[in-house]
Formats: C-alpha cells, sequence, structure tokens
C-alpha cells in the first residue's frame, strides 16, 4: 500500500477545500487535496451559478409580460426550453471549466482521487489503496441533497438542484417540495419560463426569513403569483411512465393527489460526513453523528482536525466557505497555537422577485426589548414606482444603547444592493445617524431604505441617549 506524508491533508476540492490549500501552502506546508467527486466548486457546477442562469432567462419572460404596463404592445413570443437550458449548460460548464482546470493545474503530489475515511485523528485511508499520514486534517467534503421520504425510494425519479440542469427541455408540469431559497428560486422562475408549477412545504414560513411582517408580505406577494400549498404533507410519491403521482394532506387535514411530470426535491442539503468514520479520530458527535466545532477557528473540539464549508452546516455559501477555508488551513499549520477569527457580519440573499436578504442579526436572534425596528414599505416607494416593481418590504434593526445598525430582513426590489450597504453598516457598527449622512441619489430604491432609517432614527430619540462609540467614527478608523 502507497504511503503518503503531508503537513495538512484536506478531504474536499470545493470552495473551502481550495482556499485551504492555499491559506497551507503560504504558510509553507506541504497541503493534499482529497477528492472523490467531480472537481469544480458546488457553487458552480449545481448551485449559485447555474441557478442564476435560468432566473435570468426567466426575469427576460417575465418582463416581456409585463411590457403592457409599460404601453409596450408584446403581440407574442415564445419560451424555447431545450435552448433555455443549453445556454445555462454552456454557461455552467464555463464556470465550472475555469475551477477544474485551475485544480488539475495543481502539482500531482497536491491532488489524490478517492474517498477518504479517517483511521486515526489525522491519518487517512483513500479508496483501501493509499495511506495519508498527517500533521493536521481539513474536512471540506461539502454537503448532498437530503431526499425525504416518501421520494427515496424513486430517487432516479425526481430532480434536485445536483441534476435540474441536465434537463434538456422544461417539463409541462412540476411540483417543487419545499419553499427554501433553492425551492423558490428555482420554482418561480421555472414558473416564469411557463412550466406549471406547484410548491409544497410541511411549514407555513416562506424562504429564511424570520421576521414575522416581512414573511406576512411575502406570503402575501408570492401566494397571488405562484400555487403555495403551505403546511401541507406529501405522504405519498408513485413513479408511472408518464410522470409521478402525489398524494399529500392538506393544512386543513383534507387529501389530494395529482399527476406532475417532474417532482423538484428542494428540502436543503446535508453536510458530507456520513463515511468519513469520524468516530475514529476521538471526536466528540452529537446524536446526529456531527462533531463538536467551533466557527471562530474551524477547529474539532482540541484535535488537530479542522471543518470547513458546507461540510460544517454553518452557513452554507460561498464567501463563508473561502473564509472558513482560509481559517482552517491556517490554524491546521499553526496547530496548536490556533487562533479565533472575527467571522464577518452574515449576508445571505435569495434571487427570488422580489429579493430576500438578511444582514446581520436575524429578527429571531433579537432581544426585542433592546431594539428599535424601522420600516418601509416598496409600495409607492419612487423608483420602484417608476420600474413597475414597486412592492415589498423592508425592517432595519438597531441596538437602543448604541443606536447602531445591527440587522435587517428584507423582501424588495434591489435587495442585493441594499443588502451590501446595510452589511458594511452593520460591520462597522454604525450608528444609524451616521448612516443618514452617507450620500443618497435620487431616484434610486436606497432612498426606500433611507426611509426606514429615518424612521429609525426619530425612535432612537425618543428611548434615550446613545452611548456606545461609533466604529465608524473610531480614531484611526
Amino acid at each position: 500500500m502507497e504511503t503518503r506524508q503531508v503537513d495538512v491533508a484536506i478531504i474536499g476540492a470545493g470552495t473551502a477545500g481550495l482556499n485551504a490549500r492555499r491559506a497551507v501552502e503560504r504558510e509553507g506546508g506541504r497541503p493534499l487535496l482529497i477528492e472523490s467527486g467531480p472537481y469544480g466548486t458546488t457553487c458552480a457546477r449545481v448551485g449559485c451559478m447555474p441557478s442564476k442562469l435560468v432566473i435570468a432567462a426567466a426575469d427576460v419572460a417575465h418582463e416581456i409580460d409585463g411590457a403592457a404596463r409599460f404601453g409596450i404592445r408584446v403581440p407574442e413570443y415564445e419560451v424555447d426550453g431545450s435552448a433555455v437550458m443549453d445556454r445555462v449548460r454552456s454557461e455552467r460548464d464555463r464556470f465550472a471549466g475555469g475551477v477544474v482546470r485551475d485544480t488539475e493545474a495543481l502539482p500531482e503530489e497536491q491532488r489524490l482521487r478517492g474517498h477518504a475515511r479517517f483511521t486515526g485523528p489525522t491519518s487517512l485511508l483513500v479508496d483501501n489503496r493509499v495511506e495519508v499520514k498527517a500533521r493536521a486534517v481539513i474536512i471540506a467534503a461539502g454537503s448532498s441533497p437530503h431526499i425525504p421520504p416518501p421520494f427515496e425510494a424513486i430517487r432516479d425519479r425526481i430532480l434536485t438542484n445536483d441534476d435540474v440542469f441536465e434537463l434538456e427541455r422544461l417539463p409541462s408540469t412540476l411540483a417543487v417540495v419545499g419553499t427554501g431559497i433553492i425551492g423558490l428560486e428555482l420554482g418561480q422562475a421555472l414558473h416564469r419560463l411557463g412550466v406549471d408549477v406547484t410548491f409544497f412545504s410541511n411549514a407555513d414560513t416562506l424562504g429564511p426569513v424570520t421576521d414575522p411582517e416581512v414573511q406576512r408580505v411575502m406570503r402575501d406577494i408570492l401566494g397571488k403569483e405562484l400555487k403555495l400549498n403551505m403546511s401541507a404533507t406529501v405522504e405519498e410519491a408513485i413513479a408511472d411512465p408518464s410522470g409521478v403521482w402525489l398524494r399529500w394532506r392538506n393544512a386543513d387535514g383534507g387529501e389530494q393527489e395529482e399527476q406532475f411530470e417532474k417532482v423538484l426535491v428542494a428540502t436543503g442539503r446535508r453536510p458530507n460526513l456520513d463515511g468519513l468514520e469520524l468516530e475514529r479520530t476521538g471526536a466528540k458527535l452529537d446524536d446526529h453523528g456531527r462533531p463538536e466545532w467551533d466557527p471562530t477557528t474551524t477547529q474539532l473540539g482540541d484535535l488537530p482536525i479542522f471543518m470547513a464549508g458546507d461540510a460544517s452546516g454553518h452557513i452554507p455559501l460561498l464567501h463563508e466557505a473561502a473564509d472558513e477555508g482560509r481559517i482552517a488551513g491556517e490554524n491546521a499549520m499553526r496547530y496548536p497555537e490556533v487562533s479565533a477569527h472575527r467571522r464577518r457580519t452574515p449576508l445571505g440573499i435569495a434571487f427570488t422577485d422580489p429579493q430576500i436578504a438578511m444582514v446581520g442579526k436575524r429578527y429571531d436572534q433579537l432581544d426585542l426589548g433592546a431594539v428599535e425596528i424601522g420600516q418601509v414599505s416598496f409600495d409607492n416607494q419612487g423608483r420602484a414606482r417608476v420600474i413597475g416593481q414597486n412592492r415589498g418590504l423592508l425592517r432595519v434593526y438597531a441596538d437602543k444603547e448604541c443606536c447602531s445598525l445591527i440587522g435587517a430582513e428584507m423582501f424588495t426590489p434591489g435587495a442585493e444592493h441594499m443588502a451590501h450597504l446595510l452589511a458594511w453598516a452593520v460591520d462597522q457598527r454604525m450608528r444609524v445617524s451616521r448612516s443618514l449622512q452617507m450620500p443618497f441619489y435620487h431616484p434610486v430604491l436606497e432612498e426606500g431604505l433611507r426611509s426606514a432609517l429615518r424612521e429609525l432614527v426619530k425612535k432612537l430619540r425618543v428611548t434615550g441617549e446613545c452611548r456606545c462609540e461609533d466604529m465608524a467614527m473610531a480614531p484611526g478608523a
């Protein structure tokens, strides 16, 4: 059996793994990337990039559908589903291909193909043919779609975000099981491309939003466009030659059934920890087999083992995976002298229409007695009315004692841009009054954000004097 001795073994060659490798190399170490699947990040192959390509096509179709409100008549147009999906795959392959080429260009001694499993805290066996001995190990194994019952039995007949982009044509009917980010983004986009889409969720909420007011507006707006079956339980899924029959129980207990040409199961993703044999490492595992993990160091307990990216189950987003890979690589090389890192302000965006964004502290993390909330409806916001996208709600949160911005949740047009502005402000611990001193152009959607900040500053003046230092105004800042 071949034996390879390295400084840091990295299980997984996605975003987290590649960034960990760079960090190890910068620290002067010898990294080894171990990958059992195809090269190329989840984002590029089956995640954020191909999904945005589908959404981009849907946005064009939706604009044509709504052209009449601007006095523009489009008598007829056709969605060529095969052409749409051809472009999705072509551009997807270009994005992923670049990552693959970069990975394959790495020195051969830094790459190993095969499935790794632990035989000890810092020893691995890869496909029963290569023994890897390292000073430290990084788990960056990514995640896989979760397939709940009753869909496990017909896995070969359902779609997940790992294979939906391989469709050669668009189906006539589609059931989307799950109303999280993946389900809402893809389901709404396919609906706008002409697919008859029906959504199923066993919860009564949409997306990741925790603010009840934003959630209420989401339910109202999306409920008028999409067929939503909320608090519904799919009890049976039976495949036949022409599609899949679903039988479900509604919120009121009534049973229904219907046949769909395709079913997209979008019930989340799970860390790829099964098969690693983590129990051999001495790591403390919970009832689900997940190890004790510190997001500031990425370390498992006090072991020379670190975990980064989707495998951690922390915040499964590309920029978080990149940060965790870097932290894990540095700490793996410096073990046992590991360093805690201040993580960036949380920022999450869903590219629905309107867009969903969450910044900093979520509503469900607030001490409601210690915060004030400012909000603005976009129903009559100037720029939103100009572009015919006047709908949605933004809610922004501030600490009463410091008068600083701490978070926001929104369902608005242009949320991707306003969320970035707020994330930078939250990261600086900027006071609300200071944020209002920043320039706002006219007419832009960000003027809606300014309205919410104005309401917030009025409330804060009522609650008392602000007593914390504004980081944006601090000496040396």
